[in-house]
Formats: structure tokens, C-alpha cells, sequence
């Protein structure tokens, strides 16, 4: 690739407290994520952060590889899903800006060479943009499913607008482990923050210095027939280039993208919220009319909303029951708050309370989320989750502060930690402690079947995985066993109920 000014080249990390190159630095807070900031011309920009997080890149590849490797364990269709992708992917470079392509390619200098069998270096961070796109395109590996919403006027406290998501992108669990929290200055454009990891440069969570954030969440979406803008790209061209909604509206209007993606955008501008609901084909605007909005993984636009995909994806997804739930919530909370919304954002019942099982896809906290995070636009506030998932503390970072530092080569805090949001206190319940360990033994080819539901008693999967692993060691009773109480349970969506029933067919078939 042509750069025109190659002076980064020389440039070297610098380890005194935190590590540092030039005015840019990365620190690990004592909350256990990791702070970046970069600033400059996109080649600056790129190469500063690649010499930073060198080893949060190398690490975050191989928990990806892990991951895809766990989901698809023949190497024969391994080998088939990387040549389906590199052809999506083929003209990819087209459809990226170029300033974003200079940024990934001052990151990928510092790339690992042990991944070099995928792809070289700048290929490999380039086409891991498009992952988020290929995971929701390609439902059947289930990587997304997110949900977000906004409050103001009279449905917040004080009629601040408030945003906030959970950005469920399961990748494992080691994927979520090195979250960073970026802070990037370019030279052209807006300063903004947004939520990544090693190597990544789109955005699918952040909020820039106007106060306008952007958060994305998957709809669904047919198999990609080409190349296009990755989604993530998008939501990062929005962050640094929109002040508003009708600015945020116009660059993605003029994006081609190859899935179909909801983004929500709220805007201190305007004082509230709305959805640029934008398939391959088409884009529409739903404002709900309301002082509140939610979001899950359907379209709510009176076109897009009532499309024959959307209508039949609804019906059978776990989507609309989020969107129900969201809405009781915050019925029954009153006036919202950060910390109501916080709380929202860890709840893990169905409707009405009802329990549905620990990890269950109907709820708004499902313990897979990536990240949740909670924006203050007018305040130009946000708060970020630490581990576990989004029940551990909430972490607060002003943003006129952060940016007022730049340089920094002193090891101090630069967290708002009077206004953090402490960890549920259901991180030490029983309940939970039974969660990690049902969670453990799921990873497991061996496990005994009747402790695995026992740890998750009112989850369908966990009954679903104890009769899979007896039907495939021919014990037919009891898979049937498992496989019926599992209909005893709420099961998130009716495509799970099928395949149940089918497998009470095939024990059925086996016993007689």
C-alpha cells in the first residue's frame, strides 16, 4: 500500500509507567481494561496503536481462530468457510475508505507472522472488519444478537438522553477478556471513544465529542453475494464524521453494505434517539414518536418492519421477546436513570420475572455479552462493563477530560470513579456460582448429564445438551427423558422447538 509520508516507520514503543509512542499511550486501569488513545493522520493513527497493542492483537487472533475452529470442527468445511469468505471479502478493499485502510495498515506492521497461513498481515486485520458481518450473515454460527434502547424528555430523569446496549458478539469466552476502550483524535474529522479489541478500527459501540453515539445491531440477513462496506466501518465513518442525526443519515445512505444492520444512533443535538434501519437494498428512519426507543434484532420501520423477511424472522426468533421485556422494564422502573438502565441491561428474566434459565436468548442479559455500555450524550459521559459479562462495575470516563490529556506518560487513573456503578451482587449468589460451573462442564466432550441441568435447572439448553450427549452414547431413555422436560421450559425460539421435537421422533424410533 502507498503511504505518503513513512515517518511512523522509525517510530518505537516507549515503556515509563505506561507504554507510550509519542503523545500516544495504552494503560491497563486497575478495573482490568485496557485505555488507548491515539491521535494523528490515519497511518499515525494505525501505527501508534499497532505498536501499542501489539500483543492484545496477536492474542485476540488466536481466541478468534480458537473459537471459529470450536464452531466449525472439520477441517474440510474450515477450509471451505475460508475460501467462501475470502470470495465475500474479494473486492473488500473497494468499499473501505481510504483513510481506514491506511489505519489498518499502520496496525497490521505490528501484526503476529504465526497467523501468515490465513493471509498476510493487512489482509487478515482487513477482512476480520467484515467478521461481525459474515457471523449474522451466516446465522447458523449464531456470533450476534444484541440489544439497545434510549430514554429522554419526560421517560429520563432530569430529561437527559440516555443510550443504552448490550453488545452480545460470542466469539468464546477469552474473545471479551482484553476489552479496550479507545480514545482516537484524527487529524480530520471528530474526536470520539468507542469500545474494540486488538486490531479493530470499526466501531460497534461509541459516542464522539458532539455527543452523537452509534450502536449496531444485527438483523436478518440473506448470504452475501459480494463484497461491500463492513457494517462496522460504517458506524465508524458515522462516529467520525456525524453531529447529528441527519449527517448520520446521510453517510449511511450513501455506504453499500451486503447484510442488513440496525443503527442506533442517539444525538445531543437533537435530544433523542432514533434507528437507521439499512439493508443491501434500502434504508429507512424509525423514530418511534416517543420519548423512548429499544432494539433488538428486527426491523420496526413501517416498510422494513412489515417485509416478508422481517415478519418471518420475528416469529420465530427470540427478538420480539426482548423487545417485550425492554419495554416492561422500563414501564415499570418510572423516570430512567444510568443506574436503572444499568440495571436493565443485566436483567436475566422473562416477562414478568418469570425464570427462564440463566443464559436463555429471551433475556436481555443472556452472560455472553462482549461489552454493555451506557452513554450520557449531553454530559458527553460513559460507562463501560468489566467482567463478568455486564455484571461486574460499570466504569465512568468523561470524555472532555480524557481528551484534555493527550500526552500522558504517568500511570494514574483517568476513569470518573466517583460516578462508577458497582458490580451486581449476584456475582456472589449461588445462582451464578452455579452458572460458571455449568458453563465449565459445557465445554466438556464428558459430562455428566444430571449435574449439568442441576447447575441450570430452568434453562431448555442445558436439558437439550444432557439429552444430546445420551443419545449419542445410545442411552434412548433417558435422552427422551431430557428432551421432553426440555418442552417443559420456555425454549427462546420455535425453530429449537422443532428440532426438540425431532429428536423425541428419533428417540422414539430407537426405543420401539
Amino acid at each position: 500500500m502507498k503511504i505518503k509520508d513513512r515517518r511512523p516507520d522509525t517510530w518505537t514503543r516507549q515503556e515509563h509507567g505506561i507504554d507510550t509512542v509519542g503523545a500516544n499511550w495504552l494503560r491497563r486501569s486497575d478495573s482490568g481494561l485496557y485505555e488507548l488513545y491515539v491521535e494523528g493522520t490515519p497511518y499515525e493513527r494505525g501505527v501508534a496503536n499497532g505498536l501499542l497493542a501489539k500483543e492484545l492483537i496477536a492474542v485476540q487472533e488466536q481466541y478468534f481462530k480458537d473459537q471459529i475452529e470450536k464452531l466449525v470442527p472439520s477441517r474440510g468445511y474450515l477450509r471451505f468457510l475460508k475460501y467462501l469468505v475470502a470470495w465475500f471479502n474479494r473486492k473488500l478493499p473497494k468499499y473501505v475508505a481510504e483513510e481506514f485502510k491506511e489505519e489498518i495498515y499502520g496496525i497490521s506492521r505490528s501484526a503476529s507472522n504465526q497467523f501468515n497461513y490465513i493471509g498476510k498481515p493487512y489482509h487478515r486485520l482487513l477482512n476480520y472488519h467484515a467478521a461481525h458481518d459474515i457471523g449474522h450473515a451466516l446465522q447458523s454460527l449464531a456470533l450476534v444478537g444484541c440489544t439497545s434502547f434510549g430514554t429522554w424528555g419526560e421517560k429520563s430523569a432530569e430529561g437527559q438522553l440516555i443510550i443504552g446496549r448490550n453488545f452480545d458478539f460470542y466469539v468464546g469466552e477469552n474473545f471479551a477478556l482484553n476489552k479496550i476502550v479507545q480514545f482516537e483524535a484524527p487529524t480530520q474529522g471528530l474526536k470520539f471513544m468507542f469500545v474494540t479489541w486488538g486490531g479493530f478500527i470499526g466501531v460497534v459501540s461509541g459516542m464522539n465529542e458532539k455527543g452523537l453515539t452509534v450502536t449496531i445491531n444485527a438483523a436478518k440477513s440473506g448470504i452475501p453475494l459480494g463484497s461491500a462496506t463492513p457494517v462496522s466501518l460504517v458506524a465508524r465513518e458515522i462516529l467520525q464524521y456525524a453531529g447529528n442525526i441527519e449527517e448520520a443519515k446521510q453517510i449511511a445512505q450513501k455506504r453499500k453494505m451486503f447484510v442488513s444492520e440496525s443503527f442506533l444512533i442517539g444525538s445531543a443535538a437533537d435530544g433523542k434517539a432514533v434507528i437507521l434501519e439499512k439493508t443491501p437494498k434500502t434504508l429507512e428512519v424509525y423514530d418511534p414518536g416517543e420519548e423512548w426507543i429499544g432494539c433488538a434484532n428486527h426491523f420496526q420501520s413501517a416498510g422494513l418492519g412489515r417485509s416478508p423477511r422481517n415478519t418471518t424472522d420475528m416469529a420465530g426468533s427470540a427478538s420480539p421477546h426482548r423487545e417485550r421485556r425492554l419495554k416492561e422494564l422500563l414501564e415499570k422502573n418510572g423516570l430512567n436513570s444510568v443506574e436503572k438502565t444499568v440495571a436493565i441491561l443485566r436483567d436475566y428474566s422473562g416477562m414478568q420475572g418469570e425464570d427462564i434459565g440463566l443464559g436463555n436468548e429471551r433475556a436481555l442479559n443472556q452472560f455472553i455479552g462482549h461489552h454493555s455500555i451506557v452513554f450520557e450524550p449531553g454530559e458527553l459521559r460513559v460507562w463501560v462493563s468489566t467482567a463478568p459479562w455486564q455484571d461486574g462495575a460499570f466504569i465512568c470516563y468523561d470524555l472532555k477530560k480524557v481528551f484534555a490529556l493527550r500526552g500522558k506518560h504517568d500511570n494514574q487513573e483517568i476513569a470518573d470513579h466517583d460516578r462508577d456503578i458497582p458490580e451486581d451482587p449476584f456475582v456472589h449468589s449461588g445462582a451464578f456460582s452455579d452458572l460458571l460451573s455449568y458453563k465449565e462442564m459445557k465445554r466438556h466432550e464428558n459430562i455428566d448429564p444430571d449435574a449439568l441441568v442441576a447447575c441450570n435447572p430452568e434453562l431448555y439448553q442445558a436439558y437439550v445438551l444432557a439429552g444430546n450427549y445420551c443419545f449419542k452414547r445410545k442411552e434412548y431413555d433417558k435422552a427422551f427423558s431430557f428432551y421432553t422436560q426440555a418442552l417443559t421450559k420456555v425454549v427462546a425460539t420455535w425453530p429449537e422447538e422443532a428440532q426438540i421435537l425431532k429428536q423425541i421422533a428419533r428417540c422414539e424410533k430407537k426405543i420401539a
